[in-house]
Formats: C-alpha cells, sequence, structure tokens
C-alpha cells in the first residue's frame, strides 16, 4: 500500500509545497493531498514520476517511514540558528529539520559498521553554558571566555585558523554543504540524540567568508542551546546573531597574538596593510579591522577612513587574495564512506537498496559529488568475455 507520509516527507525535504509539487506532476494540489494522506494511490505513471522527481525507487513509497523507522523523525525546527540577513519562513525551516533528519537517519545506519569517539563538541557545550551563566559579571565579556576556551578547546593554535573545519569535524561536529539559498549563509542545530550539525552553503564564497560562518555557527551552538529561534521576534533574533558575530571575532582572532601582529602593521587604515594577517589567520580584511577597532588599535577616525578605502577599492564585495586562498570543504562524512566501502564493511548497492533511494539522491543530501559514488557503484550487468568461451588450442 502507498505510504502517504513517504511523500509528506520526501516532499517537505524537497521545499515543496503541495502546490508546486501538483504543477510538477501536472495533477491538482487536491491529488497530492489525497495520495498524501492515504485516501488515494497515485497511477504508475505518477509514481514514476515521482521516483525521477526525488531519486528514489519504487520500494521507497511503500516501505516504513525511513525516518520514522529509525527514529530520527523528530529535530526540532524551533532551534535551527541561521547565518542570515532575515528570520526565515516556515516552510524553509521545516525544508531544513527534515533535512538534517534524513541524514541523521542515514548516518546511524553507517554508524552501526564504526566504534565513534566521545562527542568532544557535546562537552564544550556544557563548559560554555557553565561560563555563560555565571553573572558575576558581565555577559559580553563571559562570551569574551567562551570564546577564548572554545579556542584552546579546539586546538587551534596562533597561527591561524586554516585548520578549523578540520578540529571541528574531528571533535564530532556534522558539517556540510548543501543549496541553501542567496540568504542564508549557514545554519546549526542540536538534533535530538545531541549530534552537532552545521550546514553551509555551496554557493561560491572565499575561505575567510567560509570561517566565519564556522565561527558564527559554532557560536550558536555553545550559546544559544535550546534557544526558540523560531519564535523570536527581529529585535531578539538580531540580538543573538550580534552574540554570535561577537563570539565569532574573538574566537577567530585571539586578543594577545592578533594585537602582536597587528602592531606591526604601518599603515593601519590602508586595508591593503592587511593582507599578510589575513592571509595568517583566514579572516576578512573587514573582520580584521572590526577586531582591532573592538580592541581599541584603531580609533574612530582611523576606523572610518578605513571604511571609505574598502568601498573606493571595492573591497565591499571582493577582497585580494579571495580567489588565491583555498576553500576547505567538509570531509568527515566522504571520509567515512570511503573507509567503509574501501574495506568493504558496507556496500553502496547495500545503502542505496536500505535507504530506498538512488545515488542522485545522497549526491544532493550529504553535498558529495556523483563522480564519488560512481566509483564504488558496482555493475551487476555481466558482460561476455573471450574467456568465458573456455577455448583451447589443439
Amino acid at each position: 500500500m502507498f505510504v502517504g507520509n513517504n511523500l509528506t516527507n520526501i516532499r517537505i525535504l524537497h521545499g515543496y509545497t503541495r502546490k508546486q509539487l501538483a504543477d510538477l506532476l501536472q495533477v491538482t494540489e487536491q491529488s497530492v493531498w489525497q495520495y498524501e494522506n492515504g485516501y488515494t494511490s497515485p497511477k504508475m505513471e505518477i509514481l514514476n514520476e515521482l521516483k525521477r522527481i526525488f531519486s528514489v525507487k519504487s520500494k521507497y513509497f511503500y516501505s516504513v517511514d525511513f525516518l520514522e523507522l529509525n527514529g530520527l523523525d523528530n529535530i526540532d525546527q524551533n532551534f535551527i540558528a541561521y547565518r542570515a540577513t532575515t528570520i526565515n519562513s516556515v516552510q524553509k525551516t521545516q525544508t531544513e529539520a527534515k533535512h538534517v533528519g534524513f541524514i541523521s537517519a542515514f548516518l546511524k545506519i553507517i554508524e552501526k559498521k564504526l566504534h565513534y569517539p566521545i562527542n568532544e563538541i557535546k562537552l564544550l557545550r556544557e563548559k560554555t553554558i557553565e561560563i555563560i551563566n555565571d553573572d558575576r559579571q558581565d555577559r559580553k565579556l563571559n562570551i569574551e571566555q567562551a570564546a577564548n576556551y572554545a579556542r584552546e578547546f579546539l586546538d587551534l593554535n596562533n597561527n591561524g585558523n586554516g585548520n578549523l573545519l578540520f578540529m571541528l569535524e574531528k571533535k564530532g561536529a556534522i558539517v556540510l554543504e548543501k543549496a541553501i539559498g542567496e540568504k542564508i549563509d549557514a545554519y546549526s542545530v542540536w538534533t535530538s540524540e545531541e549530534k552537532p550539525f552545521i550546514i553551509l552553503g555551496n554557493l561560491k564564497k572565499s575561505a575567510v567568508r567560509r570561517n566565519f560562518d564556522l565561527a558564527h555557527e559554532l557560536g550558536h551552538l555553545l550559546l544559544h542551546y535550546k534557544v526558540e529561534f523560531s519564535s523570536l521576534d527581529k529585535k531578539s533574533h538580531r540580538e543573538y546573531e550580534m552574540e554570535a558575530n561577537l563570539f565569532a571575532g574573538i574566537f577567530l582572532l585571539p586578543e594577545e597574538e592578533f594585537t602582536r601582529d597587528f602592531l606591526s602593521l604601518t599603515k593601519i587604515s590602508n586595508p591593503n596593510s592587511y593582507l599578510d594577517l589575513k592571509r595568517k589567520w583566514v579572516v576578512s580584511i573587514q573582520a580584521l579591522a572590526h577586531r582591532a577597532h573592538s580592541l581599541r588599535l584603531l580609533d574612530y577616525q582611523q576606523y572610518r577612513y578605513f571604511h571609505m578605502m574598502i568601498n573606493k577599492q571595492g573591497y565591499k564585495v571582493t577582497e585580494p587574495l579571495d580567489e588565491e586562498i583555498k576553500i576547505m570543504k567538509p570531509g568527515k562524512v566522504r571520509s567515512i564512506l570511503q573507509l567503509l566501502f574501501e574495506k568493504n564493511y558496507i556496500s553502496l548497492d547495500y545503502l542505496l537498496n536500505t535507504i530506498m533511494v538512488d545515488t542522485e539522491f545522497l549526491t544532493k543530501i550529504l553535498g558529495i559529488e556523483k563522480a564519488f559514488f560512481d566509483k564504488y557503484q558496482k555493475n551487476t550487468a555481466m558482460q561476455y568475455d573471450i574467456t568465458d568461451l573456455n577455448l583451447k588450442y589443439k
């Protein structure tokens, strides 16, 4: 029997309303409602179109719901923290919650073959909560203390932030890329199983912007645990964003080492003087100056002139070195899959059949290129070879 809830889940996952899916299928919105609520089953030609749109196998629509089966259809969308300029719609938040749910269920399958080390990001969160709940000092000072502690905890040395993404993944964060739109840089959330997720936008960006996205979302994960972002008004949303930005700036540019570097500059109001610092810390020129201003290394007039030069030289959009510094990409999930496939602990075919999807589905959900999976796709169709003739010479 056709399981309507499966269609609902995968429709939301792909960000379609019932009306949008109905238009793709060339049926009425009422028909899609009937499919999802078990009043009718789609005809074969509609089913085939659903398979094509969502890159799943037929049995996906006739099996126990994948998320329900793995107990992971419970990502609380209220707790998703976006790095974005605006508060996002309910529909968008539902889509991203479903996205994290599918990934969690997928990881639950492959983790049966692995022994994971302790999730250290969770330990870091508990220490951070202890720090920021200390009411003996101002909250901003608590955030500064938390940011400094986090940098030390993640074993980031004073030579920059080139290893930030690697260390986050090593310590327990699940970091992935996906298409999340032009207005959202990234988002983060803790799952019900206490796993920290950071989802990065896959639009072409610079390494320095990616590092700030990571630090910003780490700030949300540590500072704003269980905050119901979906119910915040604009003012409160802006305040939480400012706290995450404050955390990121301090975290990425530790005061003592950064001050030492900054004092070696000669023309501190000239953006081009910051190139060596940008290369070292993998932080934007504008973020470097902002941190310097917050530490009173740049006074008001110097900072104002700096921004005049930023606008004049067109650095608001693209800065020097943006094309040169390598953009780091998430590698943890990819490396786990590579290990499992190459050691024959699990096969790609087994995964695809277990979650009842095609390779294109994994490519979209995990943000890993199709060529990676193609290497491990078995060719099940046997082809005749001359050696199969078993001929012998006389």
